[in-house]
């Protein structure tokens, strides 16, 4: 019902100024006297405004070639998100952190081992001198010369060693889970500026079709201007609207540069390169009626959910092996060598073998390991602490990430709408026009409307676009 009633307004105006016209076709009009200086001057502008349009046309045919990359140099959000992973450094620092961390597991795994070492000695003394001070391992001094090997074995230290090589373990998958997660953001980063440069290539085309349709017009009005059917005001307007048009050509172009710069160092490349960026995703992929299942997916995939799992767990087995320094710790030890060269009254047998447990007891070290067993306690505590806050900002951006795609979705429906009327309105306004049933003021106000359509059905589209890609990190979900 309501188009209808639009319909037949629109009727009404076209009809009715047309009688009027209709009715006042048959008197004449009073023409204005022209002076020659001033036809001449008009012409000379207009020949100068029609050079500056064909200079600027050509520099704007240039400066397209480099917006959109030159030929067959095509770029996808796939191969850009490949790029990104290949050659962005943050993402070989935290792969080599994470490498770097294994190694710390080898370091905590080595105290289970036996060590083994191999010893060579030869003294030159007094022979069978006594020592008048200093050490107390040996009551005289001998000339000999010998060498044997010594193996430590751990027998039993109540868990202490076992707990860090867990944390260590822990830490690792920690690192490595951090390494996805910088992966992801930088993926999201790169679809972002993706999008972003992709939106800004779809404005300049936007702004060129408006340049070119406000060009027309203007040629339009200036070949009626010059048979005396509109008036100079009517050909002032139509150069104001160009010159518009241009002003928006400039200004897409240059955020076009932009956002292609802040896309190649994304990118990690050594130089900017221009690209002609591909969007494949048409039709465009659908979002879950409600936020639950992404909720359940984002706690299960999340990388930086899962590293702070780990760090916490990582926190607790450390308090523990902490807290087993104030038990005690059970070693083996054994000795076997020869000593070739010595006095035979004092190294006989020529050779030595010695095998022994040794028992250490902490009894007081000044609260030293209290104090640590504490510390590492309360650090458990405050990384579960950090683990439920990440839990609760995941879901809510989660949460914000699905109502902004549904928004944007949403939007594409309107906008889509909105310039399918806008093109209505500005074919009515330029028919009105062209009848003579309207002024100018109203076909620049139809030509500015269709233009901010047009630019708000682009954006809507990319913004939904970004918004998905927003969705798979927030969820986890692996590029």
């Amino acid at each position: 019902m309501t188009k209808q009633l639009a319909l037949l307004l629109a009727v009404a105006l076209v009809i009715e100024p047309g009688i009027y016209a209709q009715q006042t076709m048959d008197v004449p009009l009073p023409s204005a006297p022209q002076d020659q200086s001033f036809t001449q001057g008009l012409k000379e502008a207009q020949q100068q405004a029609a050079a500056a349009a064909s200079a600027f046309d050509k520099e704007s045919e240039q400066r397209a070639s480099l917006v959109n990359g030159p030929t067959g140099t095509t770029l996808t959000r796939k191969e850009a998100e490949q790029l990104a992973i290949q050659n962005n450094p943050r993402i070989s620092q935290y792969k080599l952190l994470a490498l770097a961390q294994n190694q710390v597991v080898r370091e905590s795994r080595s105290a289970l081992l036996p060590t083994l070492a191999v010893n060579a000695t030869g003294v030159a003394a007094e022979q069978a001198s006594r020592l008048s001070s200093g050490t107390l391992d040996s009551s005289r001094m001998l000339n000999h010369m010998g060498a044997g090997i010594e193996l430590t074995q751990l027998v039993y230290d109540f868990g202490h060693t076992n707990n860090l090589v867990a944390t260590s373990a822990l830490q690792a998958k920690a690192a490595s889970a951090n390494s996805i997660a910088t992966l992801d953001e930088i993926v999201l980063t790169t679809d972002v500026a993706f999008y972003n440069a992709l939106e800004a290539q779809a404005t300049v085309q936007v702004a060129r079709q408006n340049l070119t349709a406000r060009q027309a017009v203007r040629d339009q009005i200036s070949a009626l201007t010059a048979a005396k059917l509109r008036s100079d005001l009517d050909l002032s307007f139509a150069d104001v609207n160009l010159s518009q048009a241009k002003l928006f050509l400039l200004d897409a172009n240059n955020l076009a540069d932009v956002a292609m710069a802040q896309l190649n160092r994304i990118l990690g490349l050594p130089t900017t390169k221009n690209y002609k960026l591909i969007d494949e995703a048409d039709p465009l992929p659908e979002i879950s009626l409600t936020p639950d299942p992404l909720l359940q997916q984002a706690m299960q995939q999340r990388p930086d959910l899962q590293a702070d799992s780990y760090t916490h767990q990582a926190d607790v087995k450390f308090s523990k092996a902490e807290r087993d320094q104030l038990f005690p710790t059970v070693s083996g030890i054994g000795l076997l060598g020869a000593t070739p060269v010595g006095s035979s009254q004092y190294y006989n047998p020529s050779w030595y073998g010695a095998a022994g447990v040794n028992v250490q007891i902490p009894v007081f070290n000044g609260f030293l390991f209290p104090a640590q067993t504490a510390a590492a306690r309360l650090q458990a505590r405050a990384s579960d602490e950090r683990t439920r806050n990440l839990t609760e900002q995941i879901q809510r951006d989660v949460k914000s990430a699905w109502l902004n795609a549904n928004t944007a979705r949403q939007k594409m429906v309107v906008t889509a709408e909105l310039l399918k009327e806008a093109n209505m309105a500005l074919d009515l306004a330029q028919t009105r026009y062209n009848l003579g049933l309207s002024s100018i003021v109203e076909l620049s106000q139809a030509e500015y409307q269709q233009t901010q359509a047009a630019i708000q059905n682009t954006n809507a589209r990319f913004s939904y676009e970004s918004d998905l890609a927003a969705i798979r990190y927030q969820t986890g979900v692996q590029p």
